[in-house]
């Protein structure tokens, strides 16, 4: 599939660090950039708004010595989540900083990005809108949306239900443009099977929460660690729409699993103060936990991953098909 001339040759392997409430900030983007792969952060990370220009400017001027030293190297992309949903307050000031500074992909949730698609296209970035549904993908590429991004069932996060093979296929046979895919993928053979499927990028978020550089508290990247999909919930319960969650953080909050799965579709249970207090008390991972066993800087991480992509794309054919 034809990529965007920005993206081309920019990366180590095809794959985004994704942008990862109360984890991502500076030190995840940066790192994950100098090594090959696309960093972003939620806005919203910022506290208070004014903050998200110091963290721009900081990346900015990190990846700029970067590329300056290491002409030859490659330098992914970083990129900027934007929550377009109207509870969202501070949205025109964040689109106006990320406009400043010229963000090269802008990433929106929870509405309808046209808005941002003029102010982002004016400057020559590129729009990325997630969506849980071929429904919704249809909607994002009628707004002029760069990319889809298909958040598949087993995401940490915000998850849909719909497996990443259907998903992945279904979008494709009314979309060319770029496809990224999201949904339990935490090794470079996975990077590749999406890839096989019609993806052009992998979109991995829990895989870099257990990073040395993200903002997770260290007993959250243990529990990533110790963790296997059987603890992964998917609930309501927390912040009124379905997301995945570890099921350790919901029995320390004082959640009954049984209880969750009996109002299963009827919202919250408890009556947090707000998201952000939700989301920092009760941890959020995706089924990719099965395969994190350890907490390596990103850099090494990236090594790794571009040696599995490397040793998955040089697999032969099935000894079963006949040649």
């Amino acid at each position: 599939m034809p990529l965007p001339p920005s993206l081309h040759g920019r990366f180590r392997v095809p794959a985004m660090a994704a942008p990862m409430f109360l984890v991502s900030g500076p030190e995840l983007v940066i790192a994950a950039c100098m090594a090959g792969v696309a960093g972003t952060f939620p806005a919203l990370n910022a506290r208070p708004a004014a903050q998200l220009e110091t963290w721009l400017g900081e990346i900015d001027s990190a990846l700029g010595r970067w590329r300056s030293e290491r002409p030859g190297a490659p330098c992914a992309p970083h990129g900027v989540n934007l929550i377009l949903h109207a509870s969202n307050d501070r949205l025109q000031q964040d689109l106006a900083t990320v406009v400043r500074h010229r963000v090269p992909i802008v990433i929106t949730s929870l509405g309808h990005p046209g808005e941002v698609v003029k102010a982002v296209h004016a400057y020559g970035g590129l729009v990325f809108s997630d969506v849980i549904h071929a429904y919704h993908a249809k909607k994002a590429i009628a707004a002029g949306v760069d990319g889809i991004i298909a958040v598949a069932a087993g995401a940490g996060g915000h998850a849909g239900e719909q497996g990443v093979l259907s998903l992945i296929r279904e979008i494709r046979e009314f979309w060319d443009g770029v496809l990224i895919a999201a949904g339990s993928i935490s090794d470079g053979a996975a990077i590749r099977a999406v890839e096989v499927l019609g993806a052009d990028f992998a979109y991995m978020g829990t895989r870099f929460i257990a990073t040395q550089e993200s903002m997770a508290p260290d007993a959250y990247k243990r529990m990533i660690v110790t963790c296997d999909a059987g603890d992964i919930v998917y609930t309501d319960a927390i912040s009124g729409t379905n997301a995945n969650f570890l099921w350790p953080s919901l029995e320390r909050a004082g959640y009954d699993r049984a209880a969750l799965a009996a109002s299963a579709g009827k919202g919250k249970l408890h009556d947090m103060s707000d998201e952000a207090r939700a989301w920092r008390d009760v941890w959020s991972a995706g089924q990719g936990v099965a395969t994190i066993h350890d907490i390596p800087s990103v850099a090494r991480l990236v090594d790794r991953l571009a040696a599995e992509y490397s040793a998955a794309c040089a697999m032969p054919p099935s000894a079963a098909v006949m040649r």
